[in-house]
Order: structure tokens, then sequence, then C-alpha cells
């Protein structure tokens, strides 16, 4: 098969690549193909932040920033874009850039080694507040560098150096003329049938594709598919990425088919929307979602992951699943013999298994939008509060009315081989006053429900305790009890 030319701007100048093998990463293509060896690798999986890059490409008028990890990312899907690395930020006569200078200035590098990576989330963060002039606050840099970490528990004067970079002379990158450059810089032909990395525009484009090359890797945000490179060493003769799909990119209002009352009340989030923005749309309907969208993963991965993707890929583990479940969501499959609904929760058939024909792709999630009463809290439970997986996820989305459950629906993490709905704990909630017996006999039911198994993130008989006890919080904080719960804690109020 023919391999694309990858294109691509880097420091105001067009880089042109040939040869290059559809399933390389963007890493290994910038230390081992282009000597850019600022960008280190350290897990290898997305998790350490110290092969962080600054990607920028067109929306609307503007440029769009974002942070993300090269060690999982494929470098043919940067093509088109523009590019930063550690090594591109210092001015020609070598003064540093305020993400650098403020790091210099706080004290904030120790050993060294991720250092880069914090500079890169840093410059990320110049872009797209302090250059639209937006203050960088602590919580927003804790919340935006949650992706990268540092060995050396020198978290302080990093975060201090993220508020104090703006009080450094500006250094303005010239977005109009790199926005002209990238609309220029037309990305190669990605639907060409010969070629290794197929990157269709279009939907009807994709699925000629996928009916043609279902042997095809298909892959989006690669945060699944860059780990079986990286660890498990596959390779991928052929790959289908379909984040270029403008139709898979929408989030648009929605209402579930014959229910007029909830006109334009939900959403259809494309499948190849990337979780920032995915989750943007579901905070902006439900602000309850803030704290556990921002613990899904660090920045740099949401950056690049895409719902559908997570969704598609169908870990037991993933987060997002869960939530959706919860809310009712349905996923739309297509092919080129037409479009099918179903919900979430009948998607999945075992392990990392589900209906998915093989020339189908997962087009879009619809998720009804809040119902009156609604109820809703959703649980992540780590060893690690910010970027790490979960032992358990739990949601629960009560529908309450004059102190009584209309209808309840729960999605569960964690707890099986696939992402699962409590029914039988539904049902037993449905129609019954709200009330401490209520919860109580419920975190009972959704102990018996499912036979969890123990791994090297929590036993069986922890996430069993672990269901109750997040039922009886719930309980807790329907009666307005907010201080039980780590999002309530202020680390100024303890000092004081």
């Amino acid at each position: 098969m023919e391999a694309k030319t990858l294109r691509f701007i880097r420091r105001g100048e067009l880089v042109s690549l040939g040869n290059v093998p559809p399933d390389r990463t963007l890493l290994d293509l910038l230390r081992e193909d282009l000597g850019a060896c600022g960008t280190k690798e350290g897990c290898g999986e997305g998790d350490c932040g110290a092969c962080t890059v600054v990607l920028a490409e067109p929306e609307g008028d503007a440029l769009r920033f974002r942070a993300i990890n090269s060690c999982i990312r494929l470098a043919h899907s940067i093509d088109g874009m523009a590019l930063w690395t550690v090594e591109d930020l210092a001015a020609d006569d070598g003064a540093l850039h305020p993400a650098q200078e403020a790091m210099v200035q706080c004290h904030g590098s120790q050993c060294g080694f991720c250092t880069p990576g914090f500079v890169m989330s840093l410059f990320g963060m110049y872009q797209n507040h302090v250059c639209r002039g937006k203050a960088v606050s602590r919580e927003l840099a804790q919340a935006e560098l949650s992706g990268n970490l540092c060995r050396c528990t020198g978290y302080r004067p990093i975060l201090e150096a993220a508020t104090q970079m703006a009080e450094l002379p500006r250094v303005a990158v010239d977005e109009p003329g790199l926005l002209a450059q990238l609309r220029a810089l037309v990305p190669g032909s990605g639907g060409a049938t010969g070629s290794a990395y197929l990157a269709p525009t279009s939907l009807s484009e994709l699925l000629s594709l996928r009916a043609a090359h279902p042997e095809a890797q298909l892959v989006a945000g690669c945060t699944d598919v860059g780990l079986w490179v990286t660890k498990l060493h596959r390779h991928y003769p052929q790959v289908l990425d379909v984040t270029r799909v403008a139709e898979m990119r929408r989030i648009e209002p929605w209402a579930p088919p014959g229910d007029a009352s909830a006109a334009e009340a939900g959403l259809s989030i494309g499948a190849s929307a990337p979780l920032t923005d995915a989750f943007a749309a579901l905070v902006a309907q439900r602000p309850q979602l803030k704290n556990f969208a921002e613990r899904f993963a660090g920045l740099p991965v949401r950056n690049s992951g895409t719902l559908g993707g997570n969704v598609a890929n169908g870990s037991p583990i993933g987060d997002s699943m869960p939530l959706l479940i919860a809310l009712g969501a349905r996923v739309v499959l297509a092919s080129v013999r037409g479009e099918r609904a179903l919900p979430l929760e009948d998607f999945y058939t075992g392990y990392r298994k589900s209906v998915l024909a093989a020339d189908e792709v997962l087009a879009r999630i619809e998720v009804p939008g809040p119902a009156p009463g609604e109820f809703l809290r959703a649980y992540k439970i780590s060893k690690r509060y910010d970027d790490d997986i979960s032992a358990v996820c739990l949601v629960v989305n009560l529908q309450l009315a004059e102190d009584r459950v209309v209808a309840a629906r729960i999605g569960a993490g964690g707890v099986a081989a696939t992402p699962a709905r409590a029914r039988q704990t539904e049902a037993l909630l449905a129609g019954q006053p709200w009330s401490e017996e209520a919860a109580a006999a419920a975190a009972e039911s959704l102990r018996a429900e499912f036979a969890p198994i123990s791994d090297m993130r929590a036993s069986a008989a922890y996430r069993r305790e672990v269901l109750g006890n997040l039922v009886r919080r719930l309980w807790l904080e329907s009666q307005g009890m907010s201080h039980i719960n780590l999002e309530s804690f202020r680390l100024e109020e303890v000092a004081a």
C-alpha cells in the first residue's frame, strides 16, 4: 500500500515527510526522524505527560490549541496541523517564552525530565487563556496540568509558574498568518483506496472505505490503539482515521424521537468529537458533572481521545459509558446499508465486544436532556485522584417528584465484563419514597447485583462495599451535605 506524505507546519515552515508508516507514533517521528529529543518518553501510554506537545488547527475564524500526548498519537493524524515542541518556544535570540521563563523564575524544574512536558502544557494554557485575555488561576492550572506528573513532587512552584505567566512580557503567535498557512495546506487525500493511512473527510466517504476495507484498524484519538502500538507492539498495515469526518465532529441539539416536549433538550455528539468538547457540552447542560469530566484522564488525553472511541472500545473501566447509560444515551451505528440506533447498554456483548458489524462505524451518541426533578451524581473511585483509571465508577440518575423516585437509571463500571446498567436496583427504587431506608435497600441491592473481580486496582469485596457506600453518599448529598466529598475540599480553608 502507498504511504501518504505527511505535511504540517512547524516554526512557521512547512514540514513534508514521505514514507512514514501508518502506525508510527508522533513521538517516534519527533525523536528518531526529526531529532527533536526535547520531547521525552516517560510512560509510553499517555499517563505521565513527559511527551506533551501542542497542536493547532483552524476552528472557525481562529486557531484551536491543544496539548496532547505524542507517545500514543499517530504521526499521520497531525497532517494539515501546526505543531510545537519544547524546542520551538524560545525566540531566535534565545529569549525564553513566558511558559519557560515562569518555570525558571518560580524554580519549577527539579530533576528536569518532566519539565518539557509541563512547559508545553503551560504553552497550551498560555495560548488558550493568557493570549485570549483570561487569567490563569491556581484552580485552572491544577485542572489543566492534571495530565503532567512530577515524580519529584514539586507541584507548588509549577502551579505558581502557571499563574505568573501573564505577568511577563507578552509573546504572541502570529495567529492570522498561521491560520492562512493552514488553510492553504489542504490535508493530503485521505480517501485513496490504496493508501496505508485513510483519512476521509465526509461520512459517506468513510462508510465506503469501511465497506471496502473492513480489515483496516479504525482509529480516532488513539488513546487506546496507541497503547496497542507502544505496549503490545502491534503493527497495522492500514489505518482508517475517523477524526476528520465533518459530520462526526459536530455537537448539536437533539430531541428523542416522538418527544415534542423535549425539543432540542438533548445532545447529539459526533463520535469523533474530542472528549474535551463532548464533556464541555454535557457540563453546560449538567454543571454537576464538571468535576467528573475533569477527572476523566488528564487534559492531553481528553484533547486527543474521542467520546465515540471510548464507547466503541468498550473497556469495562471506561468512565464515559456508566455516565451515558445513566443519562439514557443511545448509539447510532452507520454503514453503507443505513443507520440503526440502540441503547448504549445493549451495544456490548462481552469483554471489549459489541454488536458493531465489520462494515459499520459508531457515528454519534444521542443523549437526552435533563428530566424534571433530575438528581444526578457521578462518582469515580481510583487510587490517585487525578489522571487515573477507575476501580469503580458509579453514576446514579434519579427523577424525583415530591420526595418520590419517579424513575431511576444507574450505570456502573469496573464491576462486570462490560459497562453495566443496574436494572434490578433501578426497579427496586422506581415508585418508592426517596428515604434513608430506600437508599439503604438500594445499596444492598447494588452490592448483590454485580460480581466484580479482584485485580491490581481493587478486590472484589472492596468494589462491592464501595458500590453500597456510594449510594449512602448519594443519599447524604441529596439531603444537602456537600462537605463529605473531595470536590468541596479547599486547602486554603484548612490552612486558615
